[in-house]
Formats: C-alpha cells, structure tokens, sequence
C-alpha cells in the first residue's frame, strides 16, 4: 500500500495505491510528490505512466484525516501536498502519461489535469465534488480537461464528465476497456521512451515555458478560498456530513 514504482526500459511506472478508494492521506500526497520527481531526475527514465490499483485512480484528500485531526494542520498538510504533488507531474521533467480508471475526483483531477497524456478506460469519470465538501481547487486543472463552460458547471453543481466525453474535448488521447488500460498506457509510452531523451527533455520544458497558464499561481489561489471557508466554519460542517453520510 503507498505508492510504488517500476522501472523497465525507460519507462517509470508510479502507481497509487490506498484502499480502498485511493483517497490519499497528506503524507500520501508528498510520497507521490517525492517518487514523480525522483524518476523526472533519473536518467534512465524517459517516460512516466502514473497509473492506480483498485476502484479508481483517485478520490482526492483523505477527509476522514482531517476530521479526526484537531485544528488545521491536516488541512493545511494536504493542501500543501496536494501543490506539491500536483506540482511533481507539471514539473516533471520527462513526459506523464495518466492512466485513469474509475473514478477520477478532486486530487485525482488536479493530477490528470497537469499530465501531458491522459489515457482512461470507458468506465472512467472526472469530477470535481469540492463545493459540496467544503472547498474549492483544482478547477485549475478541470479546465485543462473540459470547456470553460462545463468546467463552470461541474466546479458548481459536481456533476462529471465521461471519459468519451473527454475523448470528444481531445484532453484524453484514447478509451479502452478496463483491461487494456495498462497496455495502451504503456504502448504510449514506450512511443515517446524510443525518441531521443535529450530532445524530449527538452520538448517537455518548452511546452511548459509557453503555457497561457500558470498552474502552479493559479491552483495556489483557489486554495486561499478554502482557507477562508475554513476560517468561517461552513467546511468543517460540509466535510463532517460527508464522514457521517449525510
């Protein structure tokens, strides 16, 4: 349970594993940070598929951690790992190539948003449940999925989007069945892990370098939303109907 890497011919594959719904713990968040940019700086590695085990690729902060945590230091924690996480795909510095089954939630969001590739199954859906948890982010990286427009109306009424859905916007590259999910992934990837590495490298900072967006800015200022929310009360009430299924 964690997060684990394999390495095979260039190819780092970093795989998120917390049952039983990959809602990541904030120590999670900075483990994956850590692994991502670790096998960005290995010469070796040419390529990144993020990848998940179980239900779905990723449901976001773990909210049970928060409400049993007293103060803020778990939300501050997982706010600072999501960044940091979120960050490590953006900024790694050869090609990710998210490989997103299921579920695709909050956190789950902020990580395909800032991948190069996104690869899902035909089971997969994207969504934002924020506003009904008590918070606000990652619409920073919804946008980089859907149209402005849709994002707006996900971020409001936390509905999701398909993954056809996402193949039809062009943000996701291809659909295949649950199964073929790791081949296609991995088929993808070994494309680019045969190209010069130097010159991808390089591909990978130029497209970052022209960017219309700063994720890194604008996430950071989504997340002083949800601090205000904190201060006054109402997310702690959102999330704690959350844990209590109401």
């Amino acid at each position: 349970m964690g997060i684990v890497q394999r390495v095979s011919d260039g190819v780092a594959e970093v795989v998120i594993d917390y049952p039983p719904v990959n809602a990541l713990p904030a120590q999670g968040w900075f483990d994956l940070a850590d692994t991502l940019r670790a096998a960005g700086r290995d010469p070796g590695v040419r390529v990144v598929v993020l990848a998940a085990e179980g239900r779905g690729f990723c449901a976001g902060v773990d909210i049970k951690e928060m409400q049993r945590t007293e103060g803020h230091a778990a939300l501050i924690a997982a706010n600072r790992g999501c960044f940091a996480a979120f960050a490590a795909v953006y900024e790694c510095e050869v090609p990710v190539v998210a490989a997103v089954h299921g579920f695709c939630l909050g956190g789950g969001v902020g990580l395909a948003g800032n991948a190069d590739i996104v690869i899902a199954s035909d089971d997969a859906t994207f969504g934002l449940p924020e506003v009904d948890r008590g918070a606000l982010g990652a619409a920073t990286h919804l946008a980089r999925l859907v149209p402005e427009k849709m994002m707006r109306a996900m971020v409001y009424t936390c509905k999701t989007a398909t993954a056809q859905q996402l193949l039809e916007f062009g943000s996701v590259l291809q659909v295949v069945p649950r199964e073929r999910l790791r081949d296609a992934a991995l088929q993808t990837a070994r494309q680019i892990a045969a190209k010069d590495p130097t010159i991808i490298r390089a591909a990978k900072e130029s497209l970052n370098g022209i960017d219309p967006v700063d994720v890194r800015r604008s996430y950071r200022y989504e997340q002083g939303f949800t601090f205000e929310l904190n201060l006054t009360g109402v997310s702690d009430r959102a999330r704690q109907s959350f844990v209590d299924g109401r």
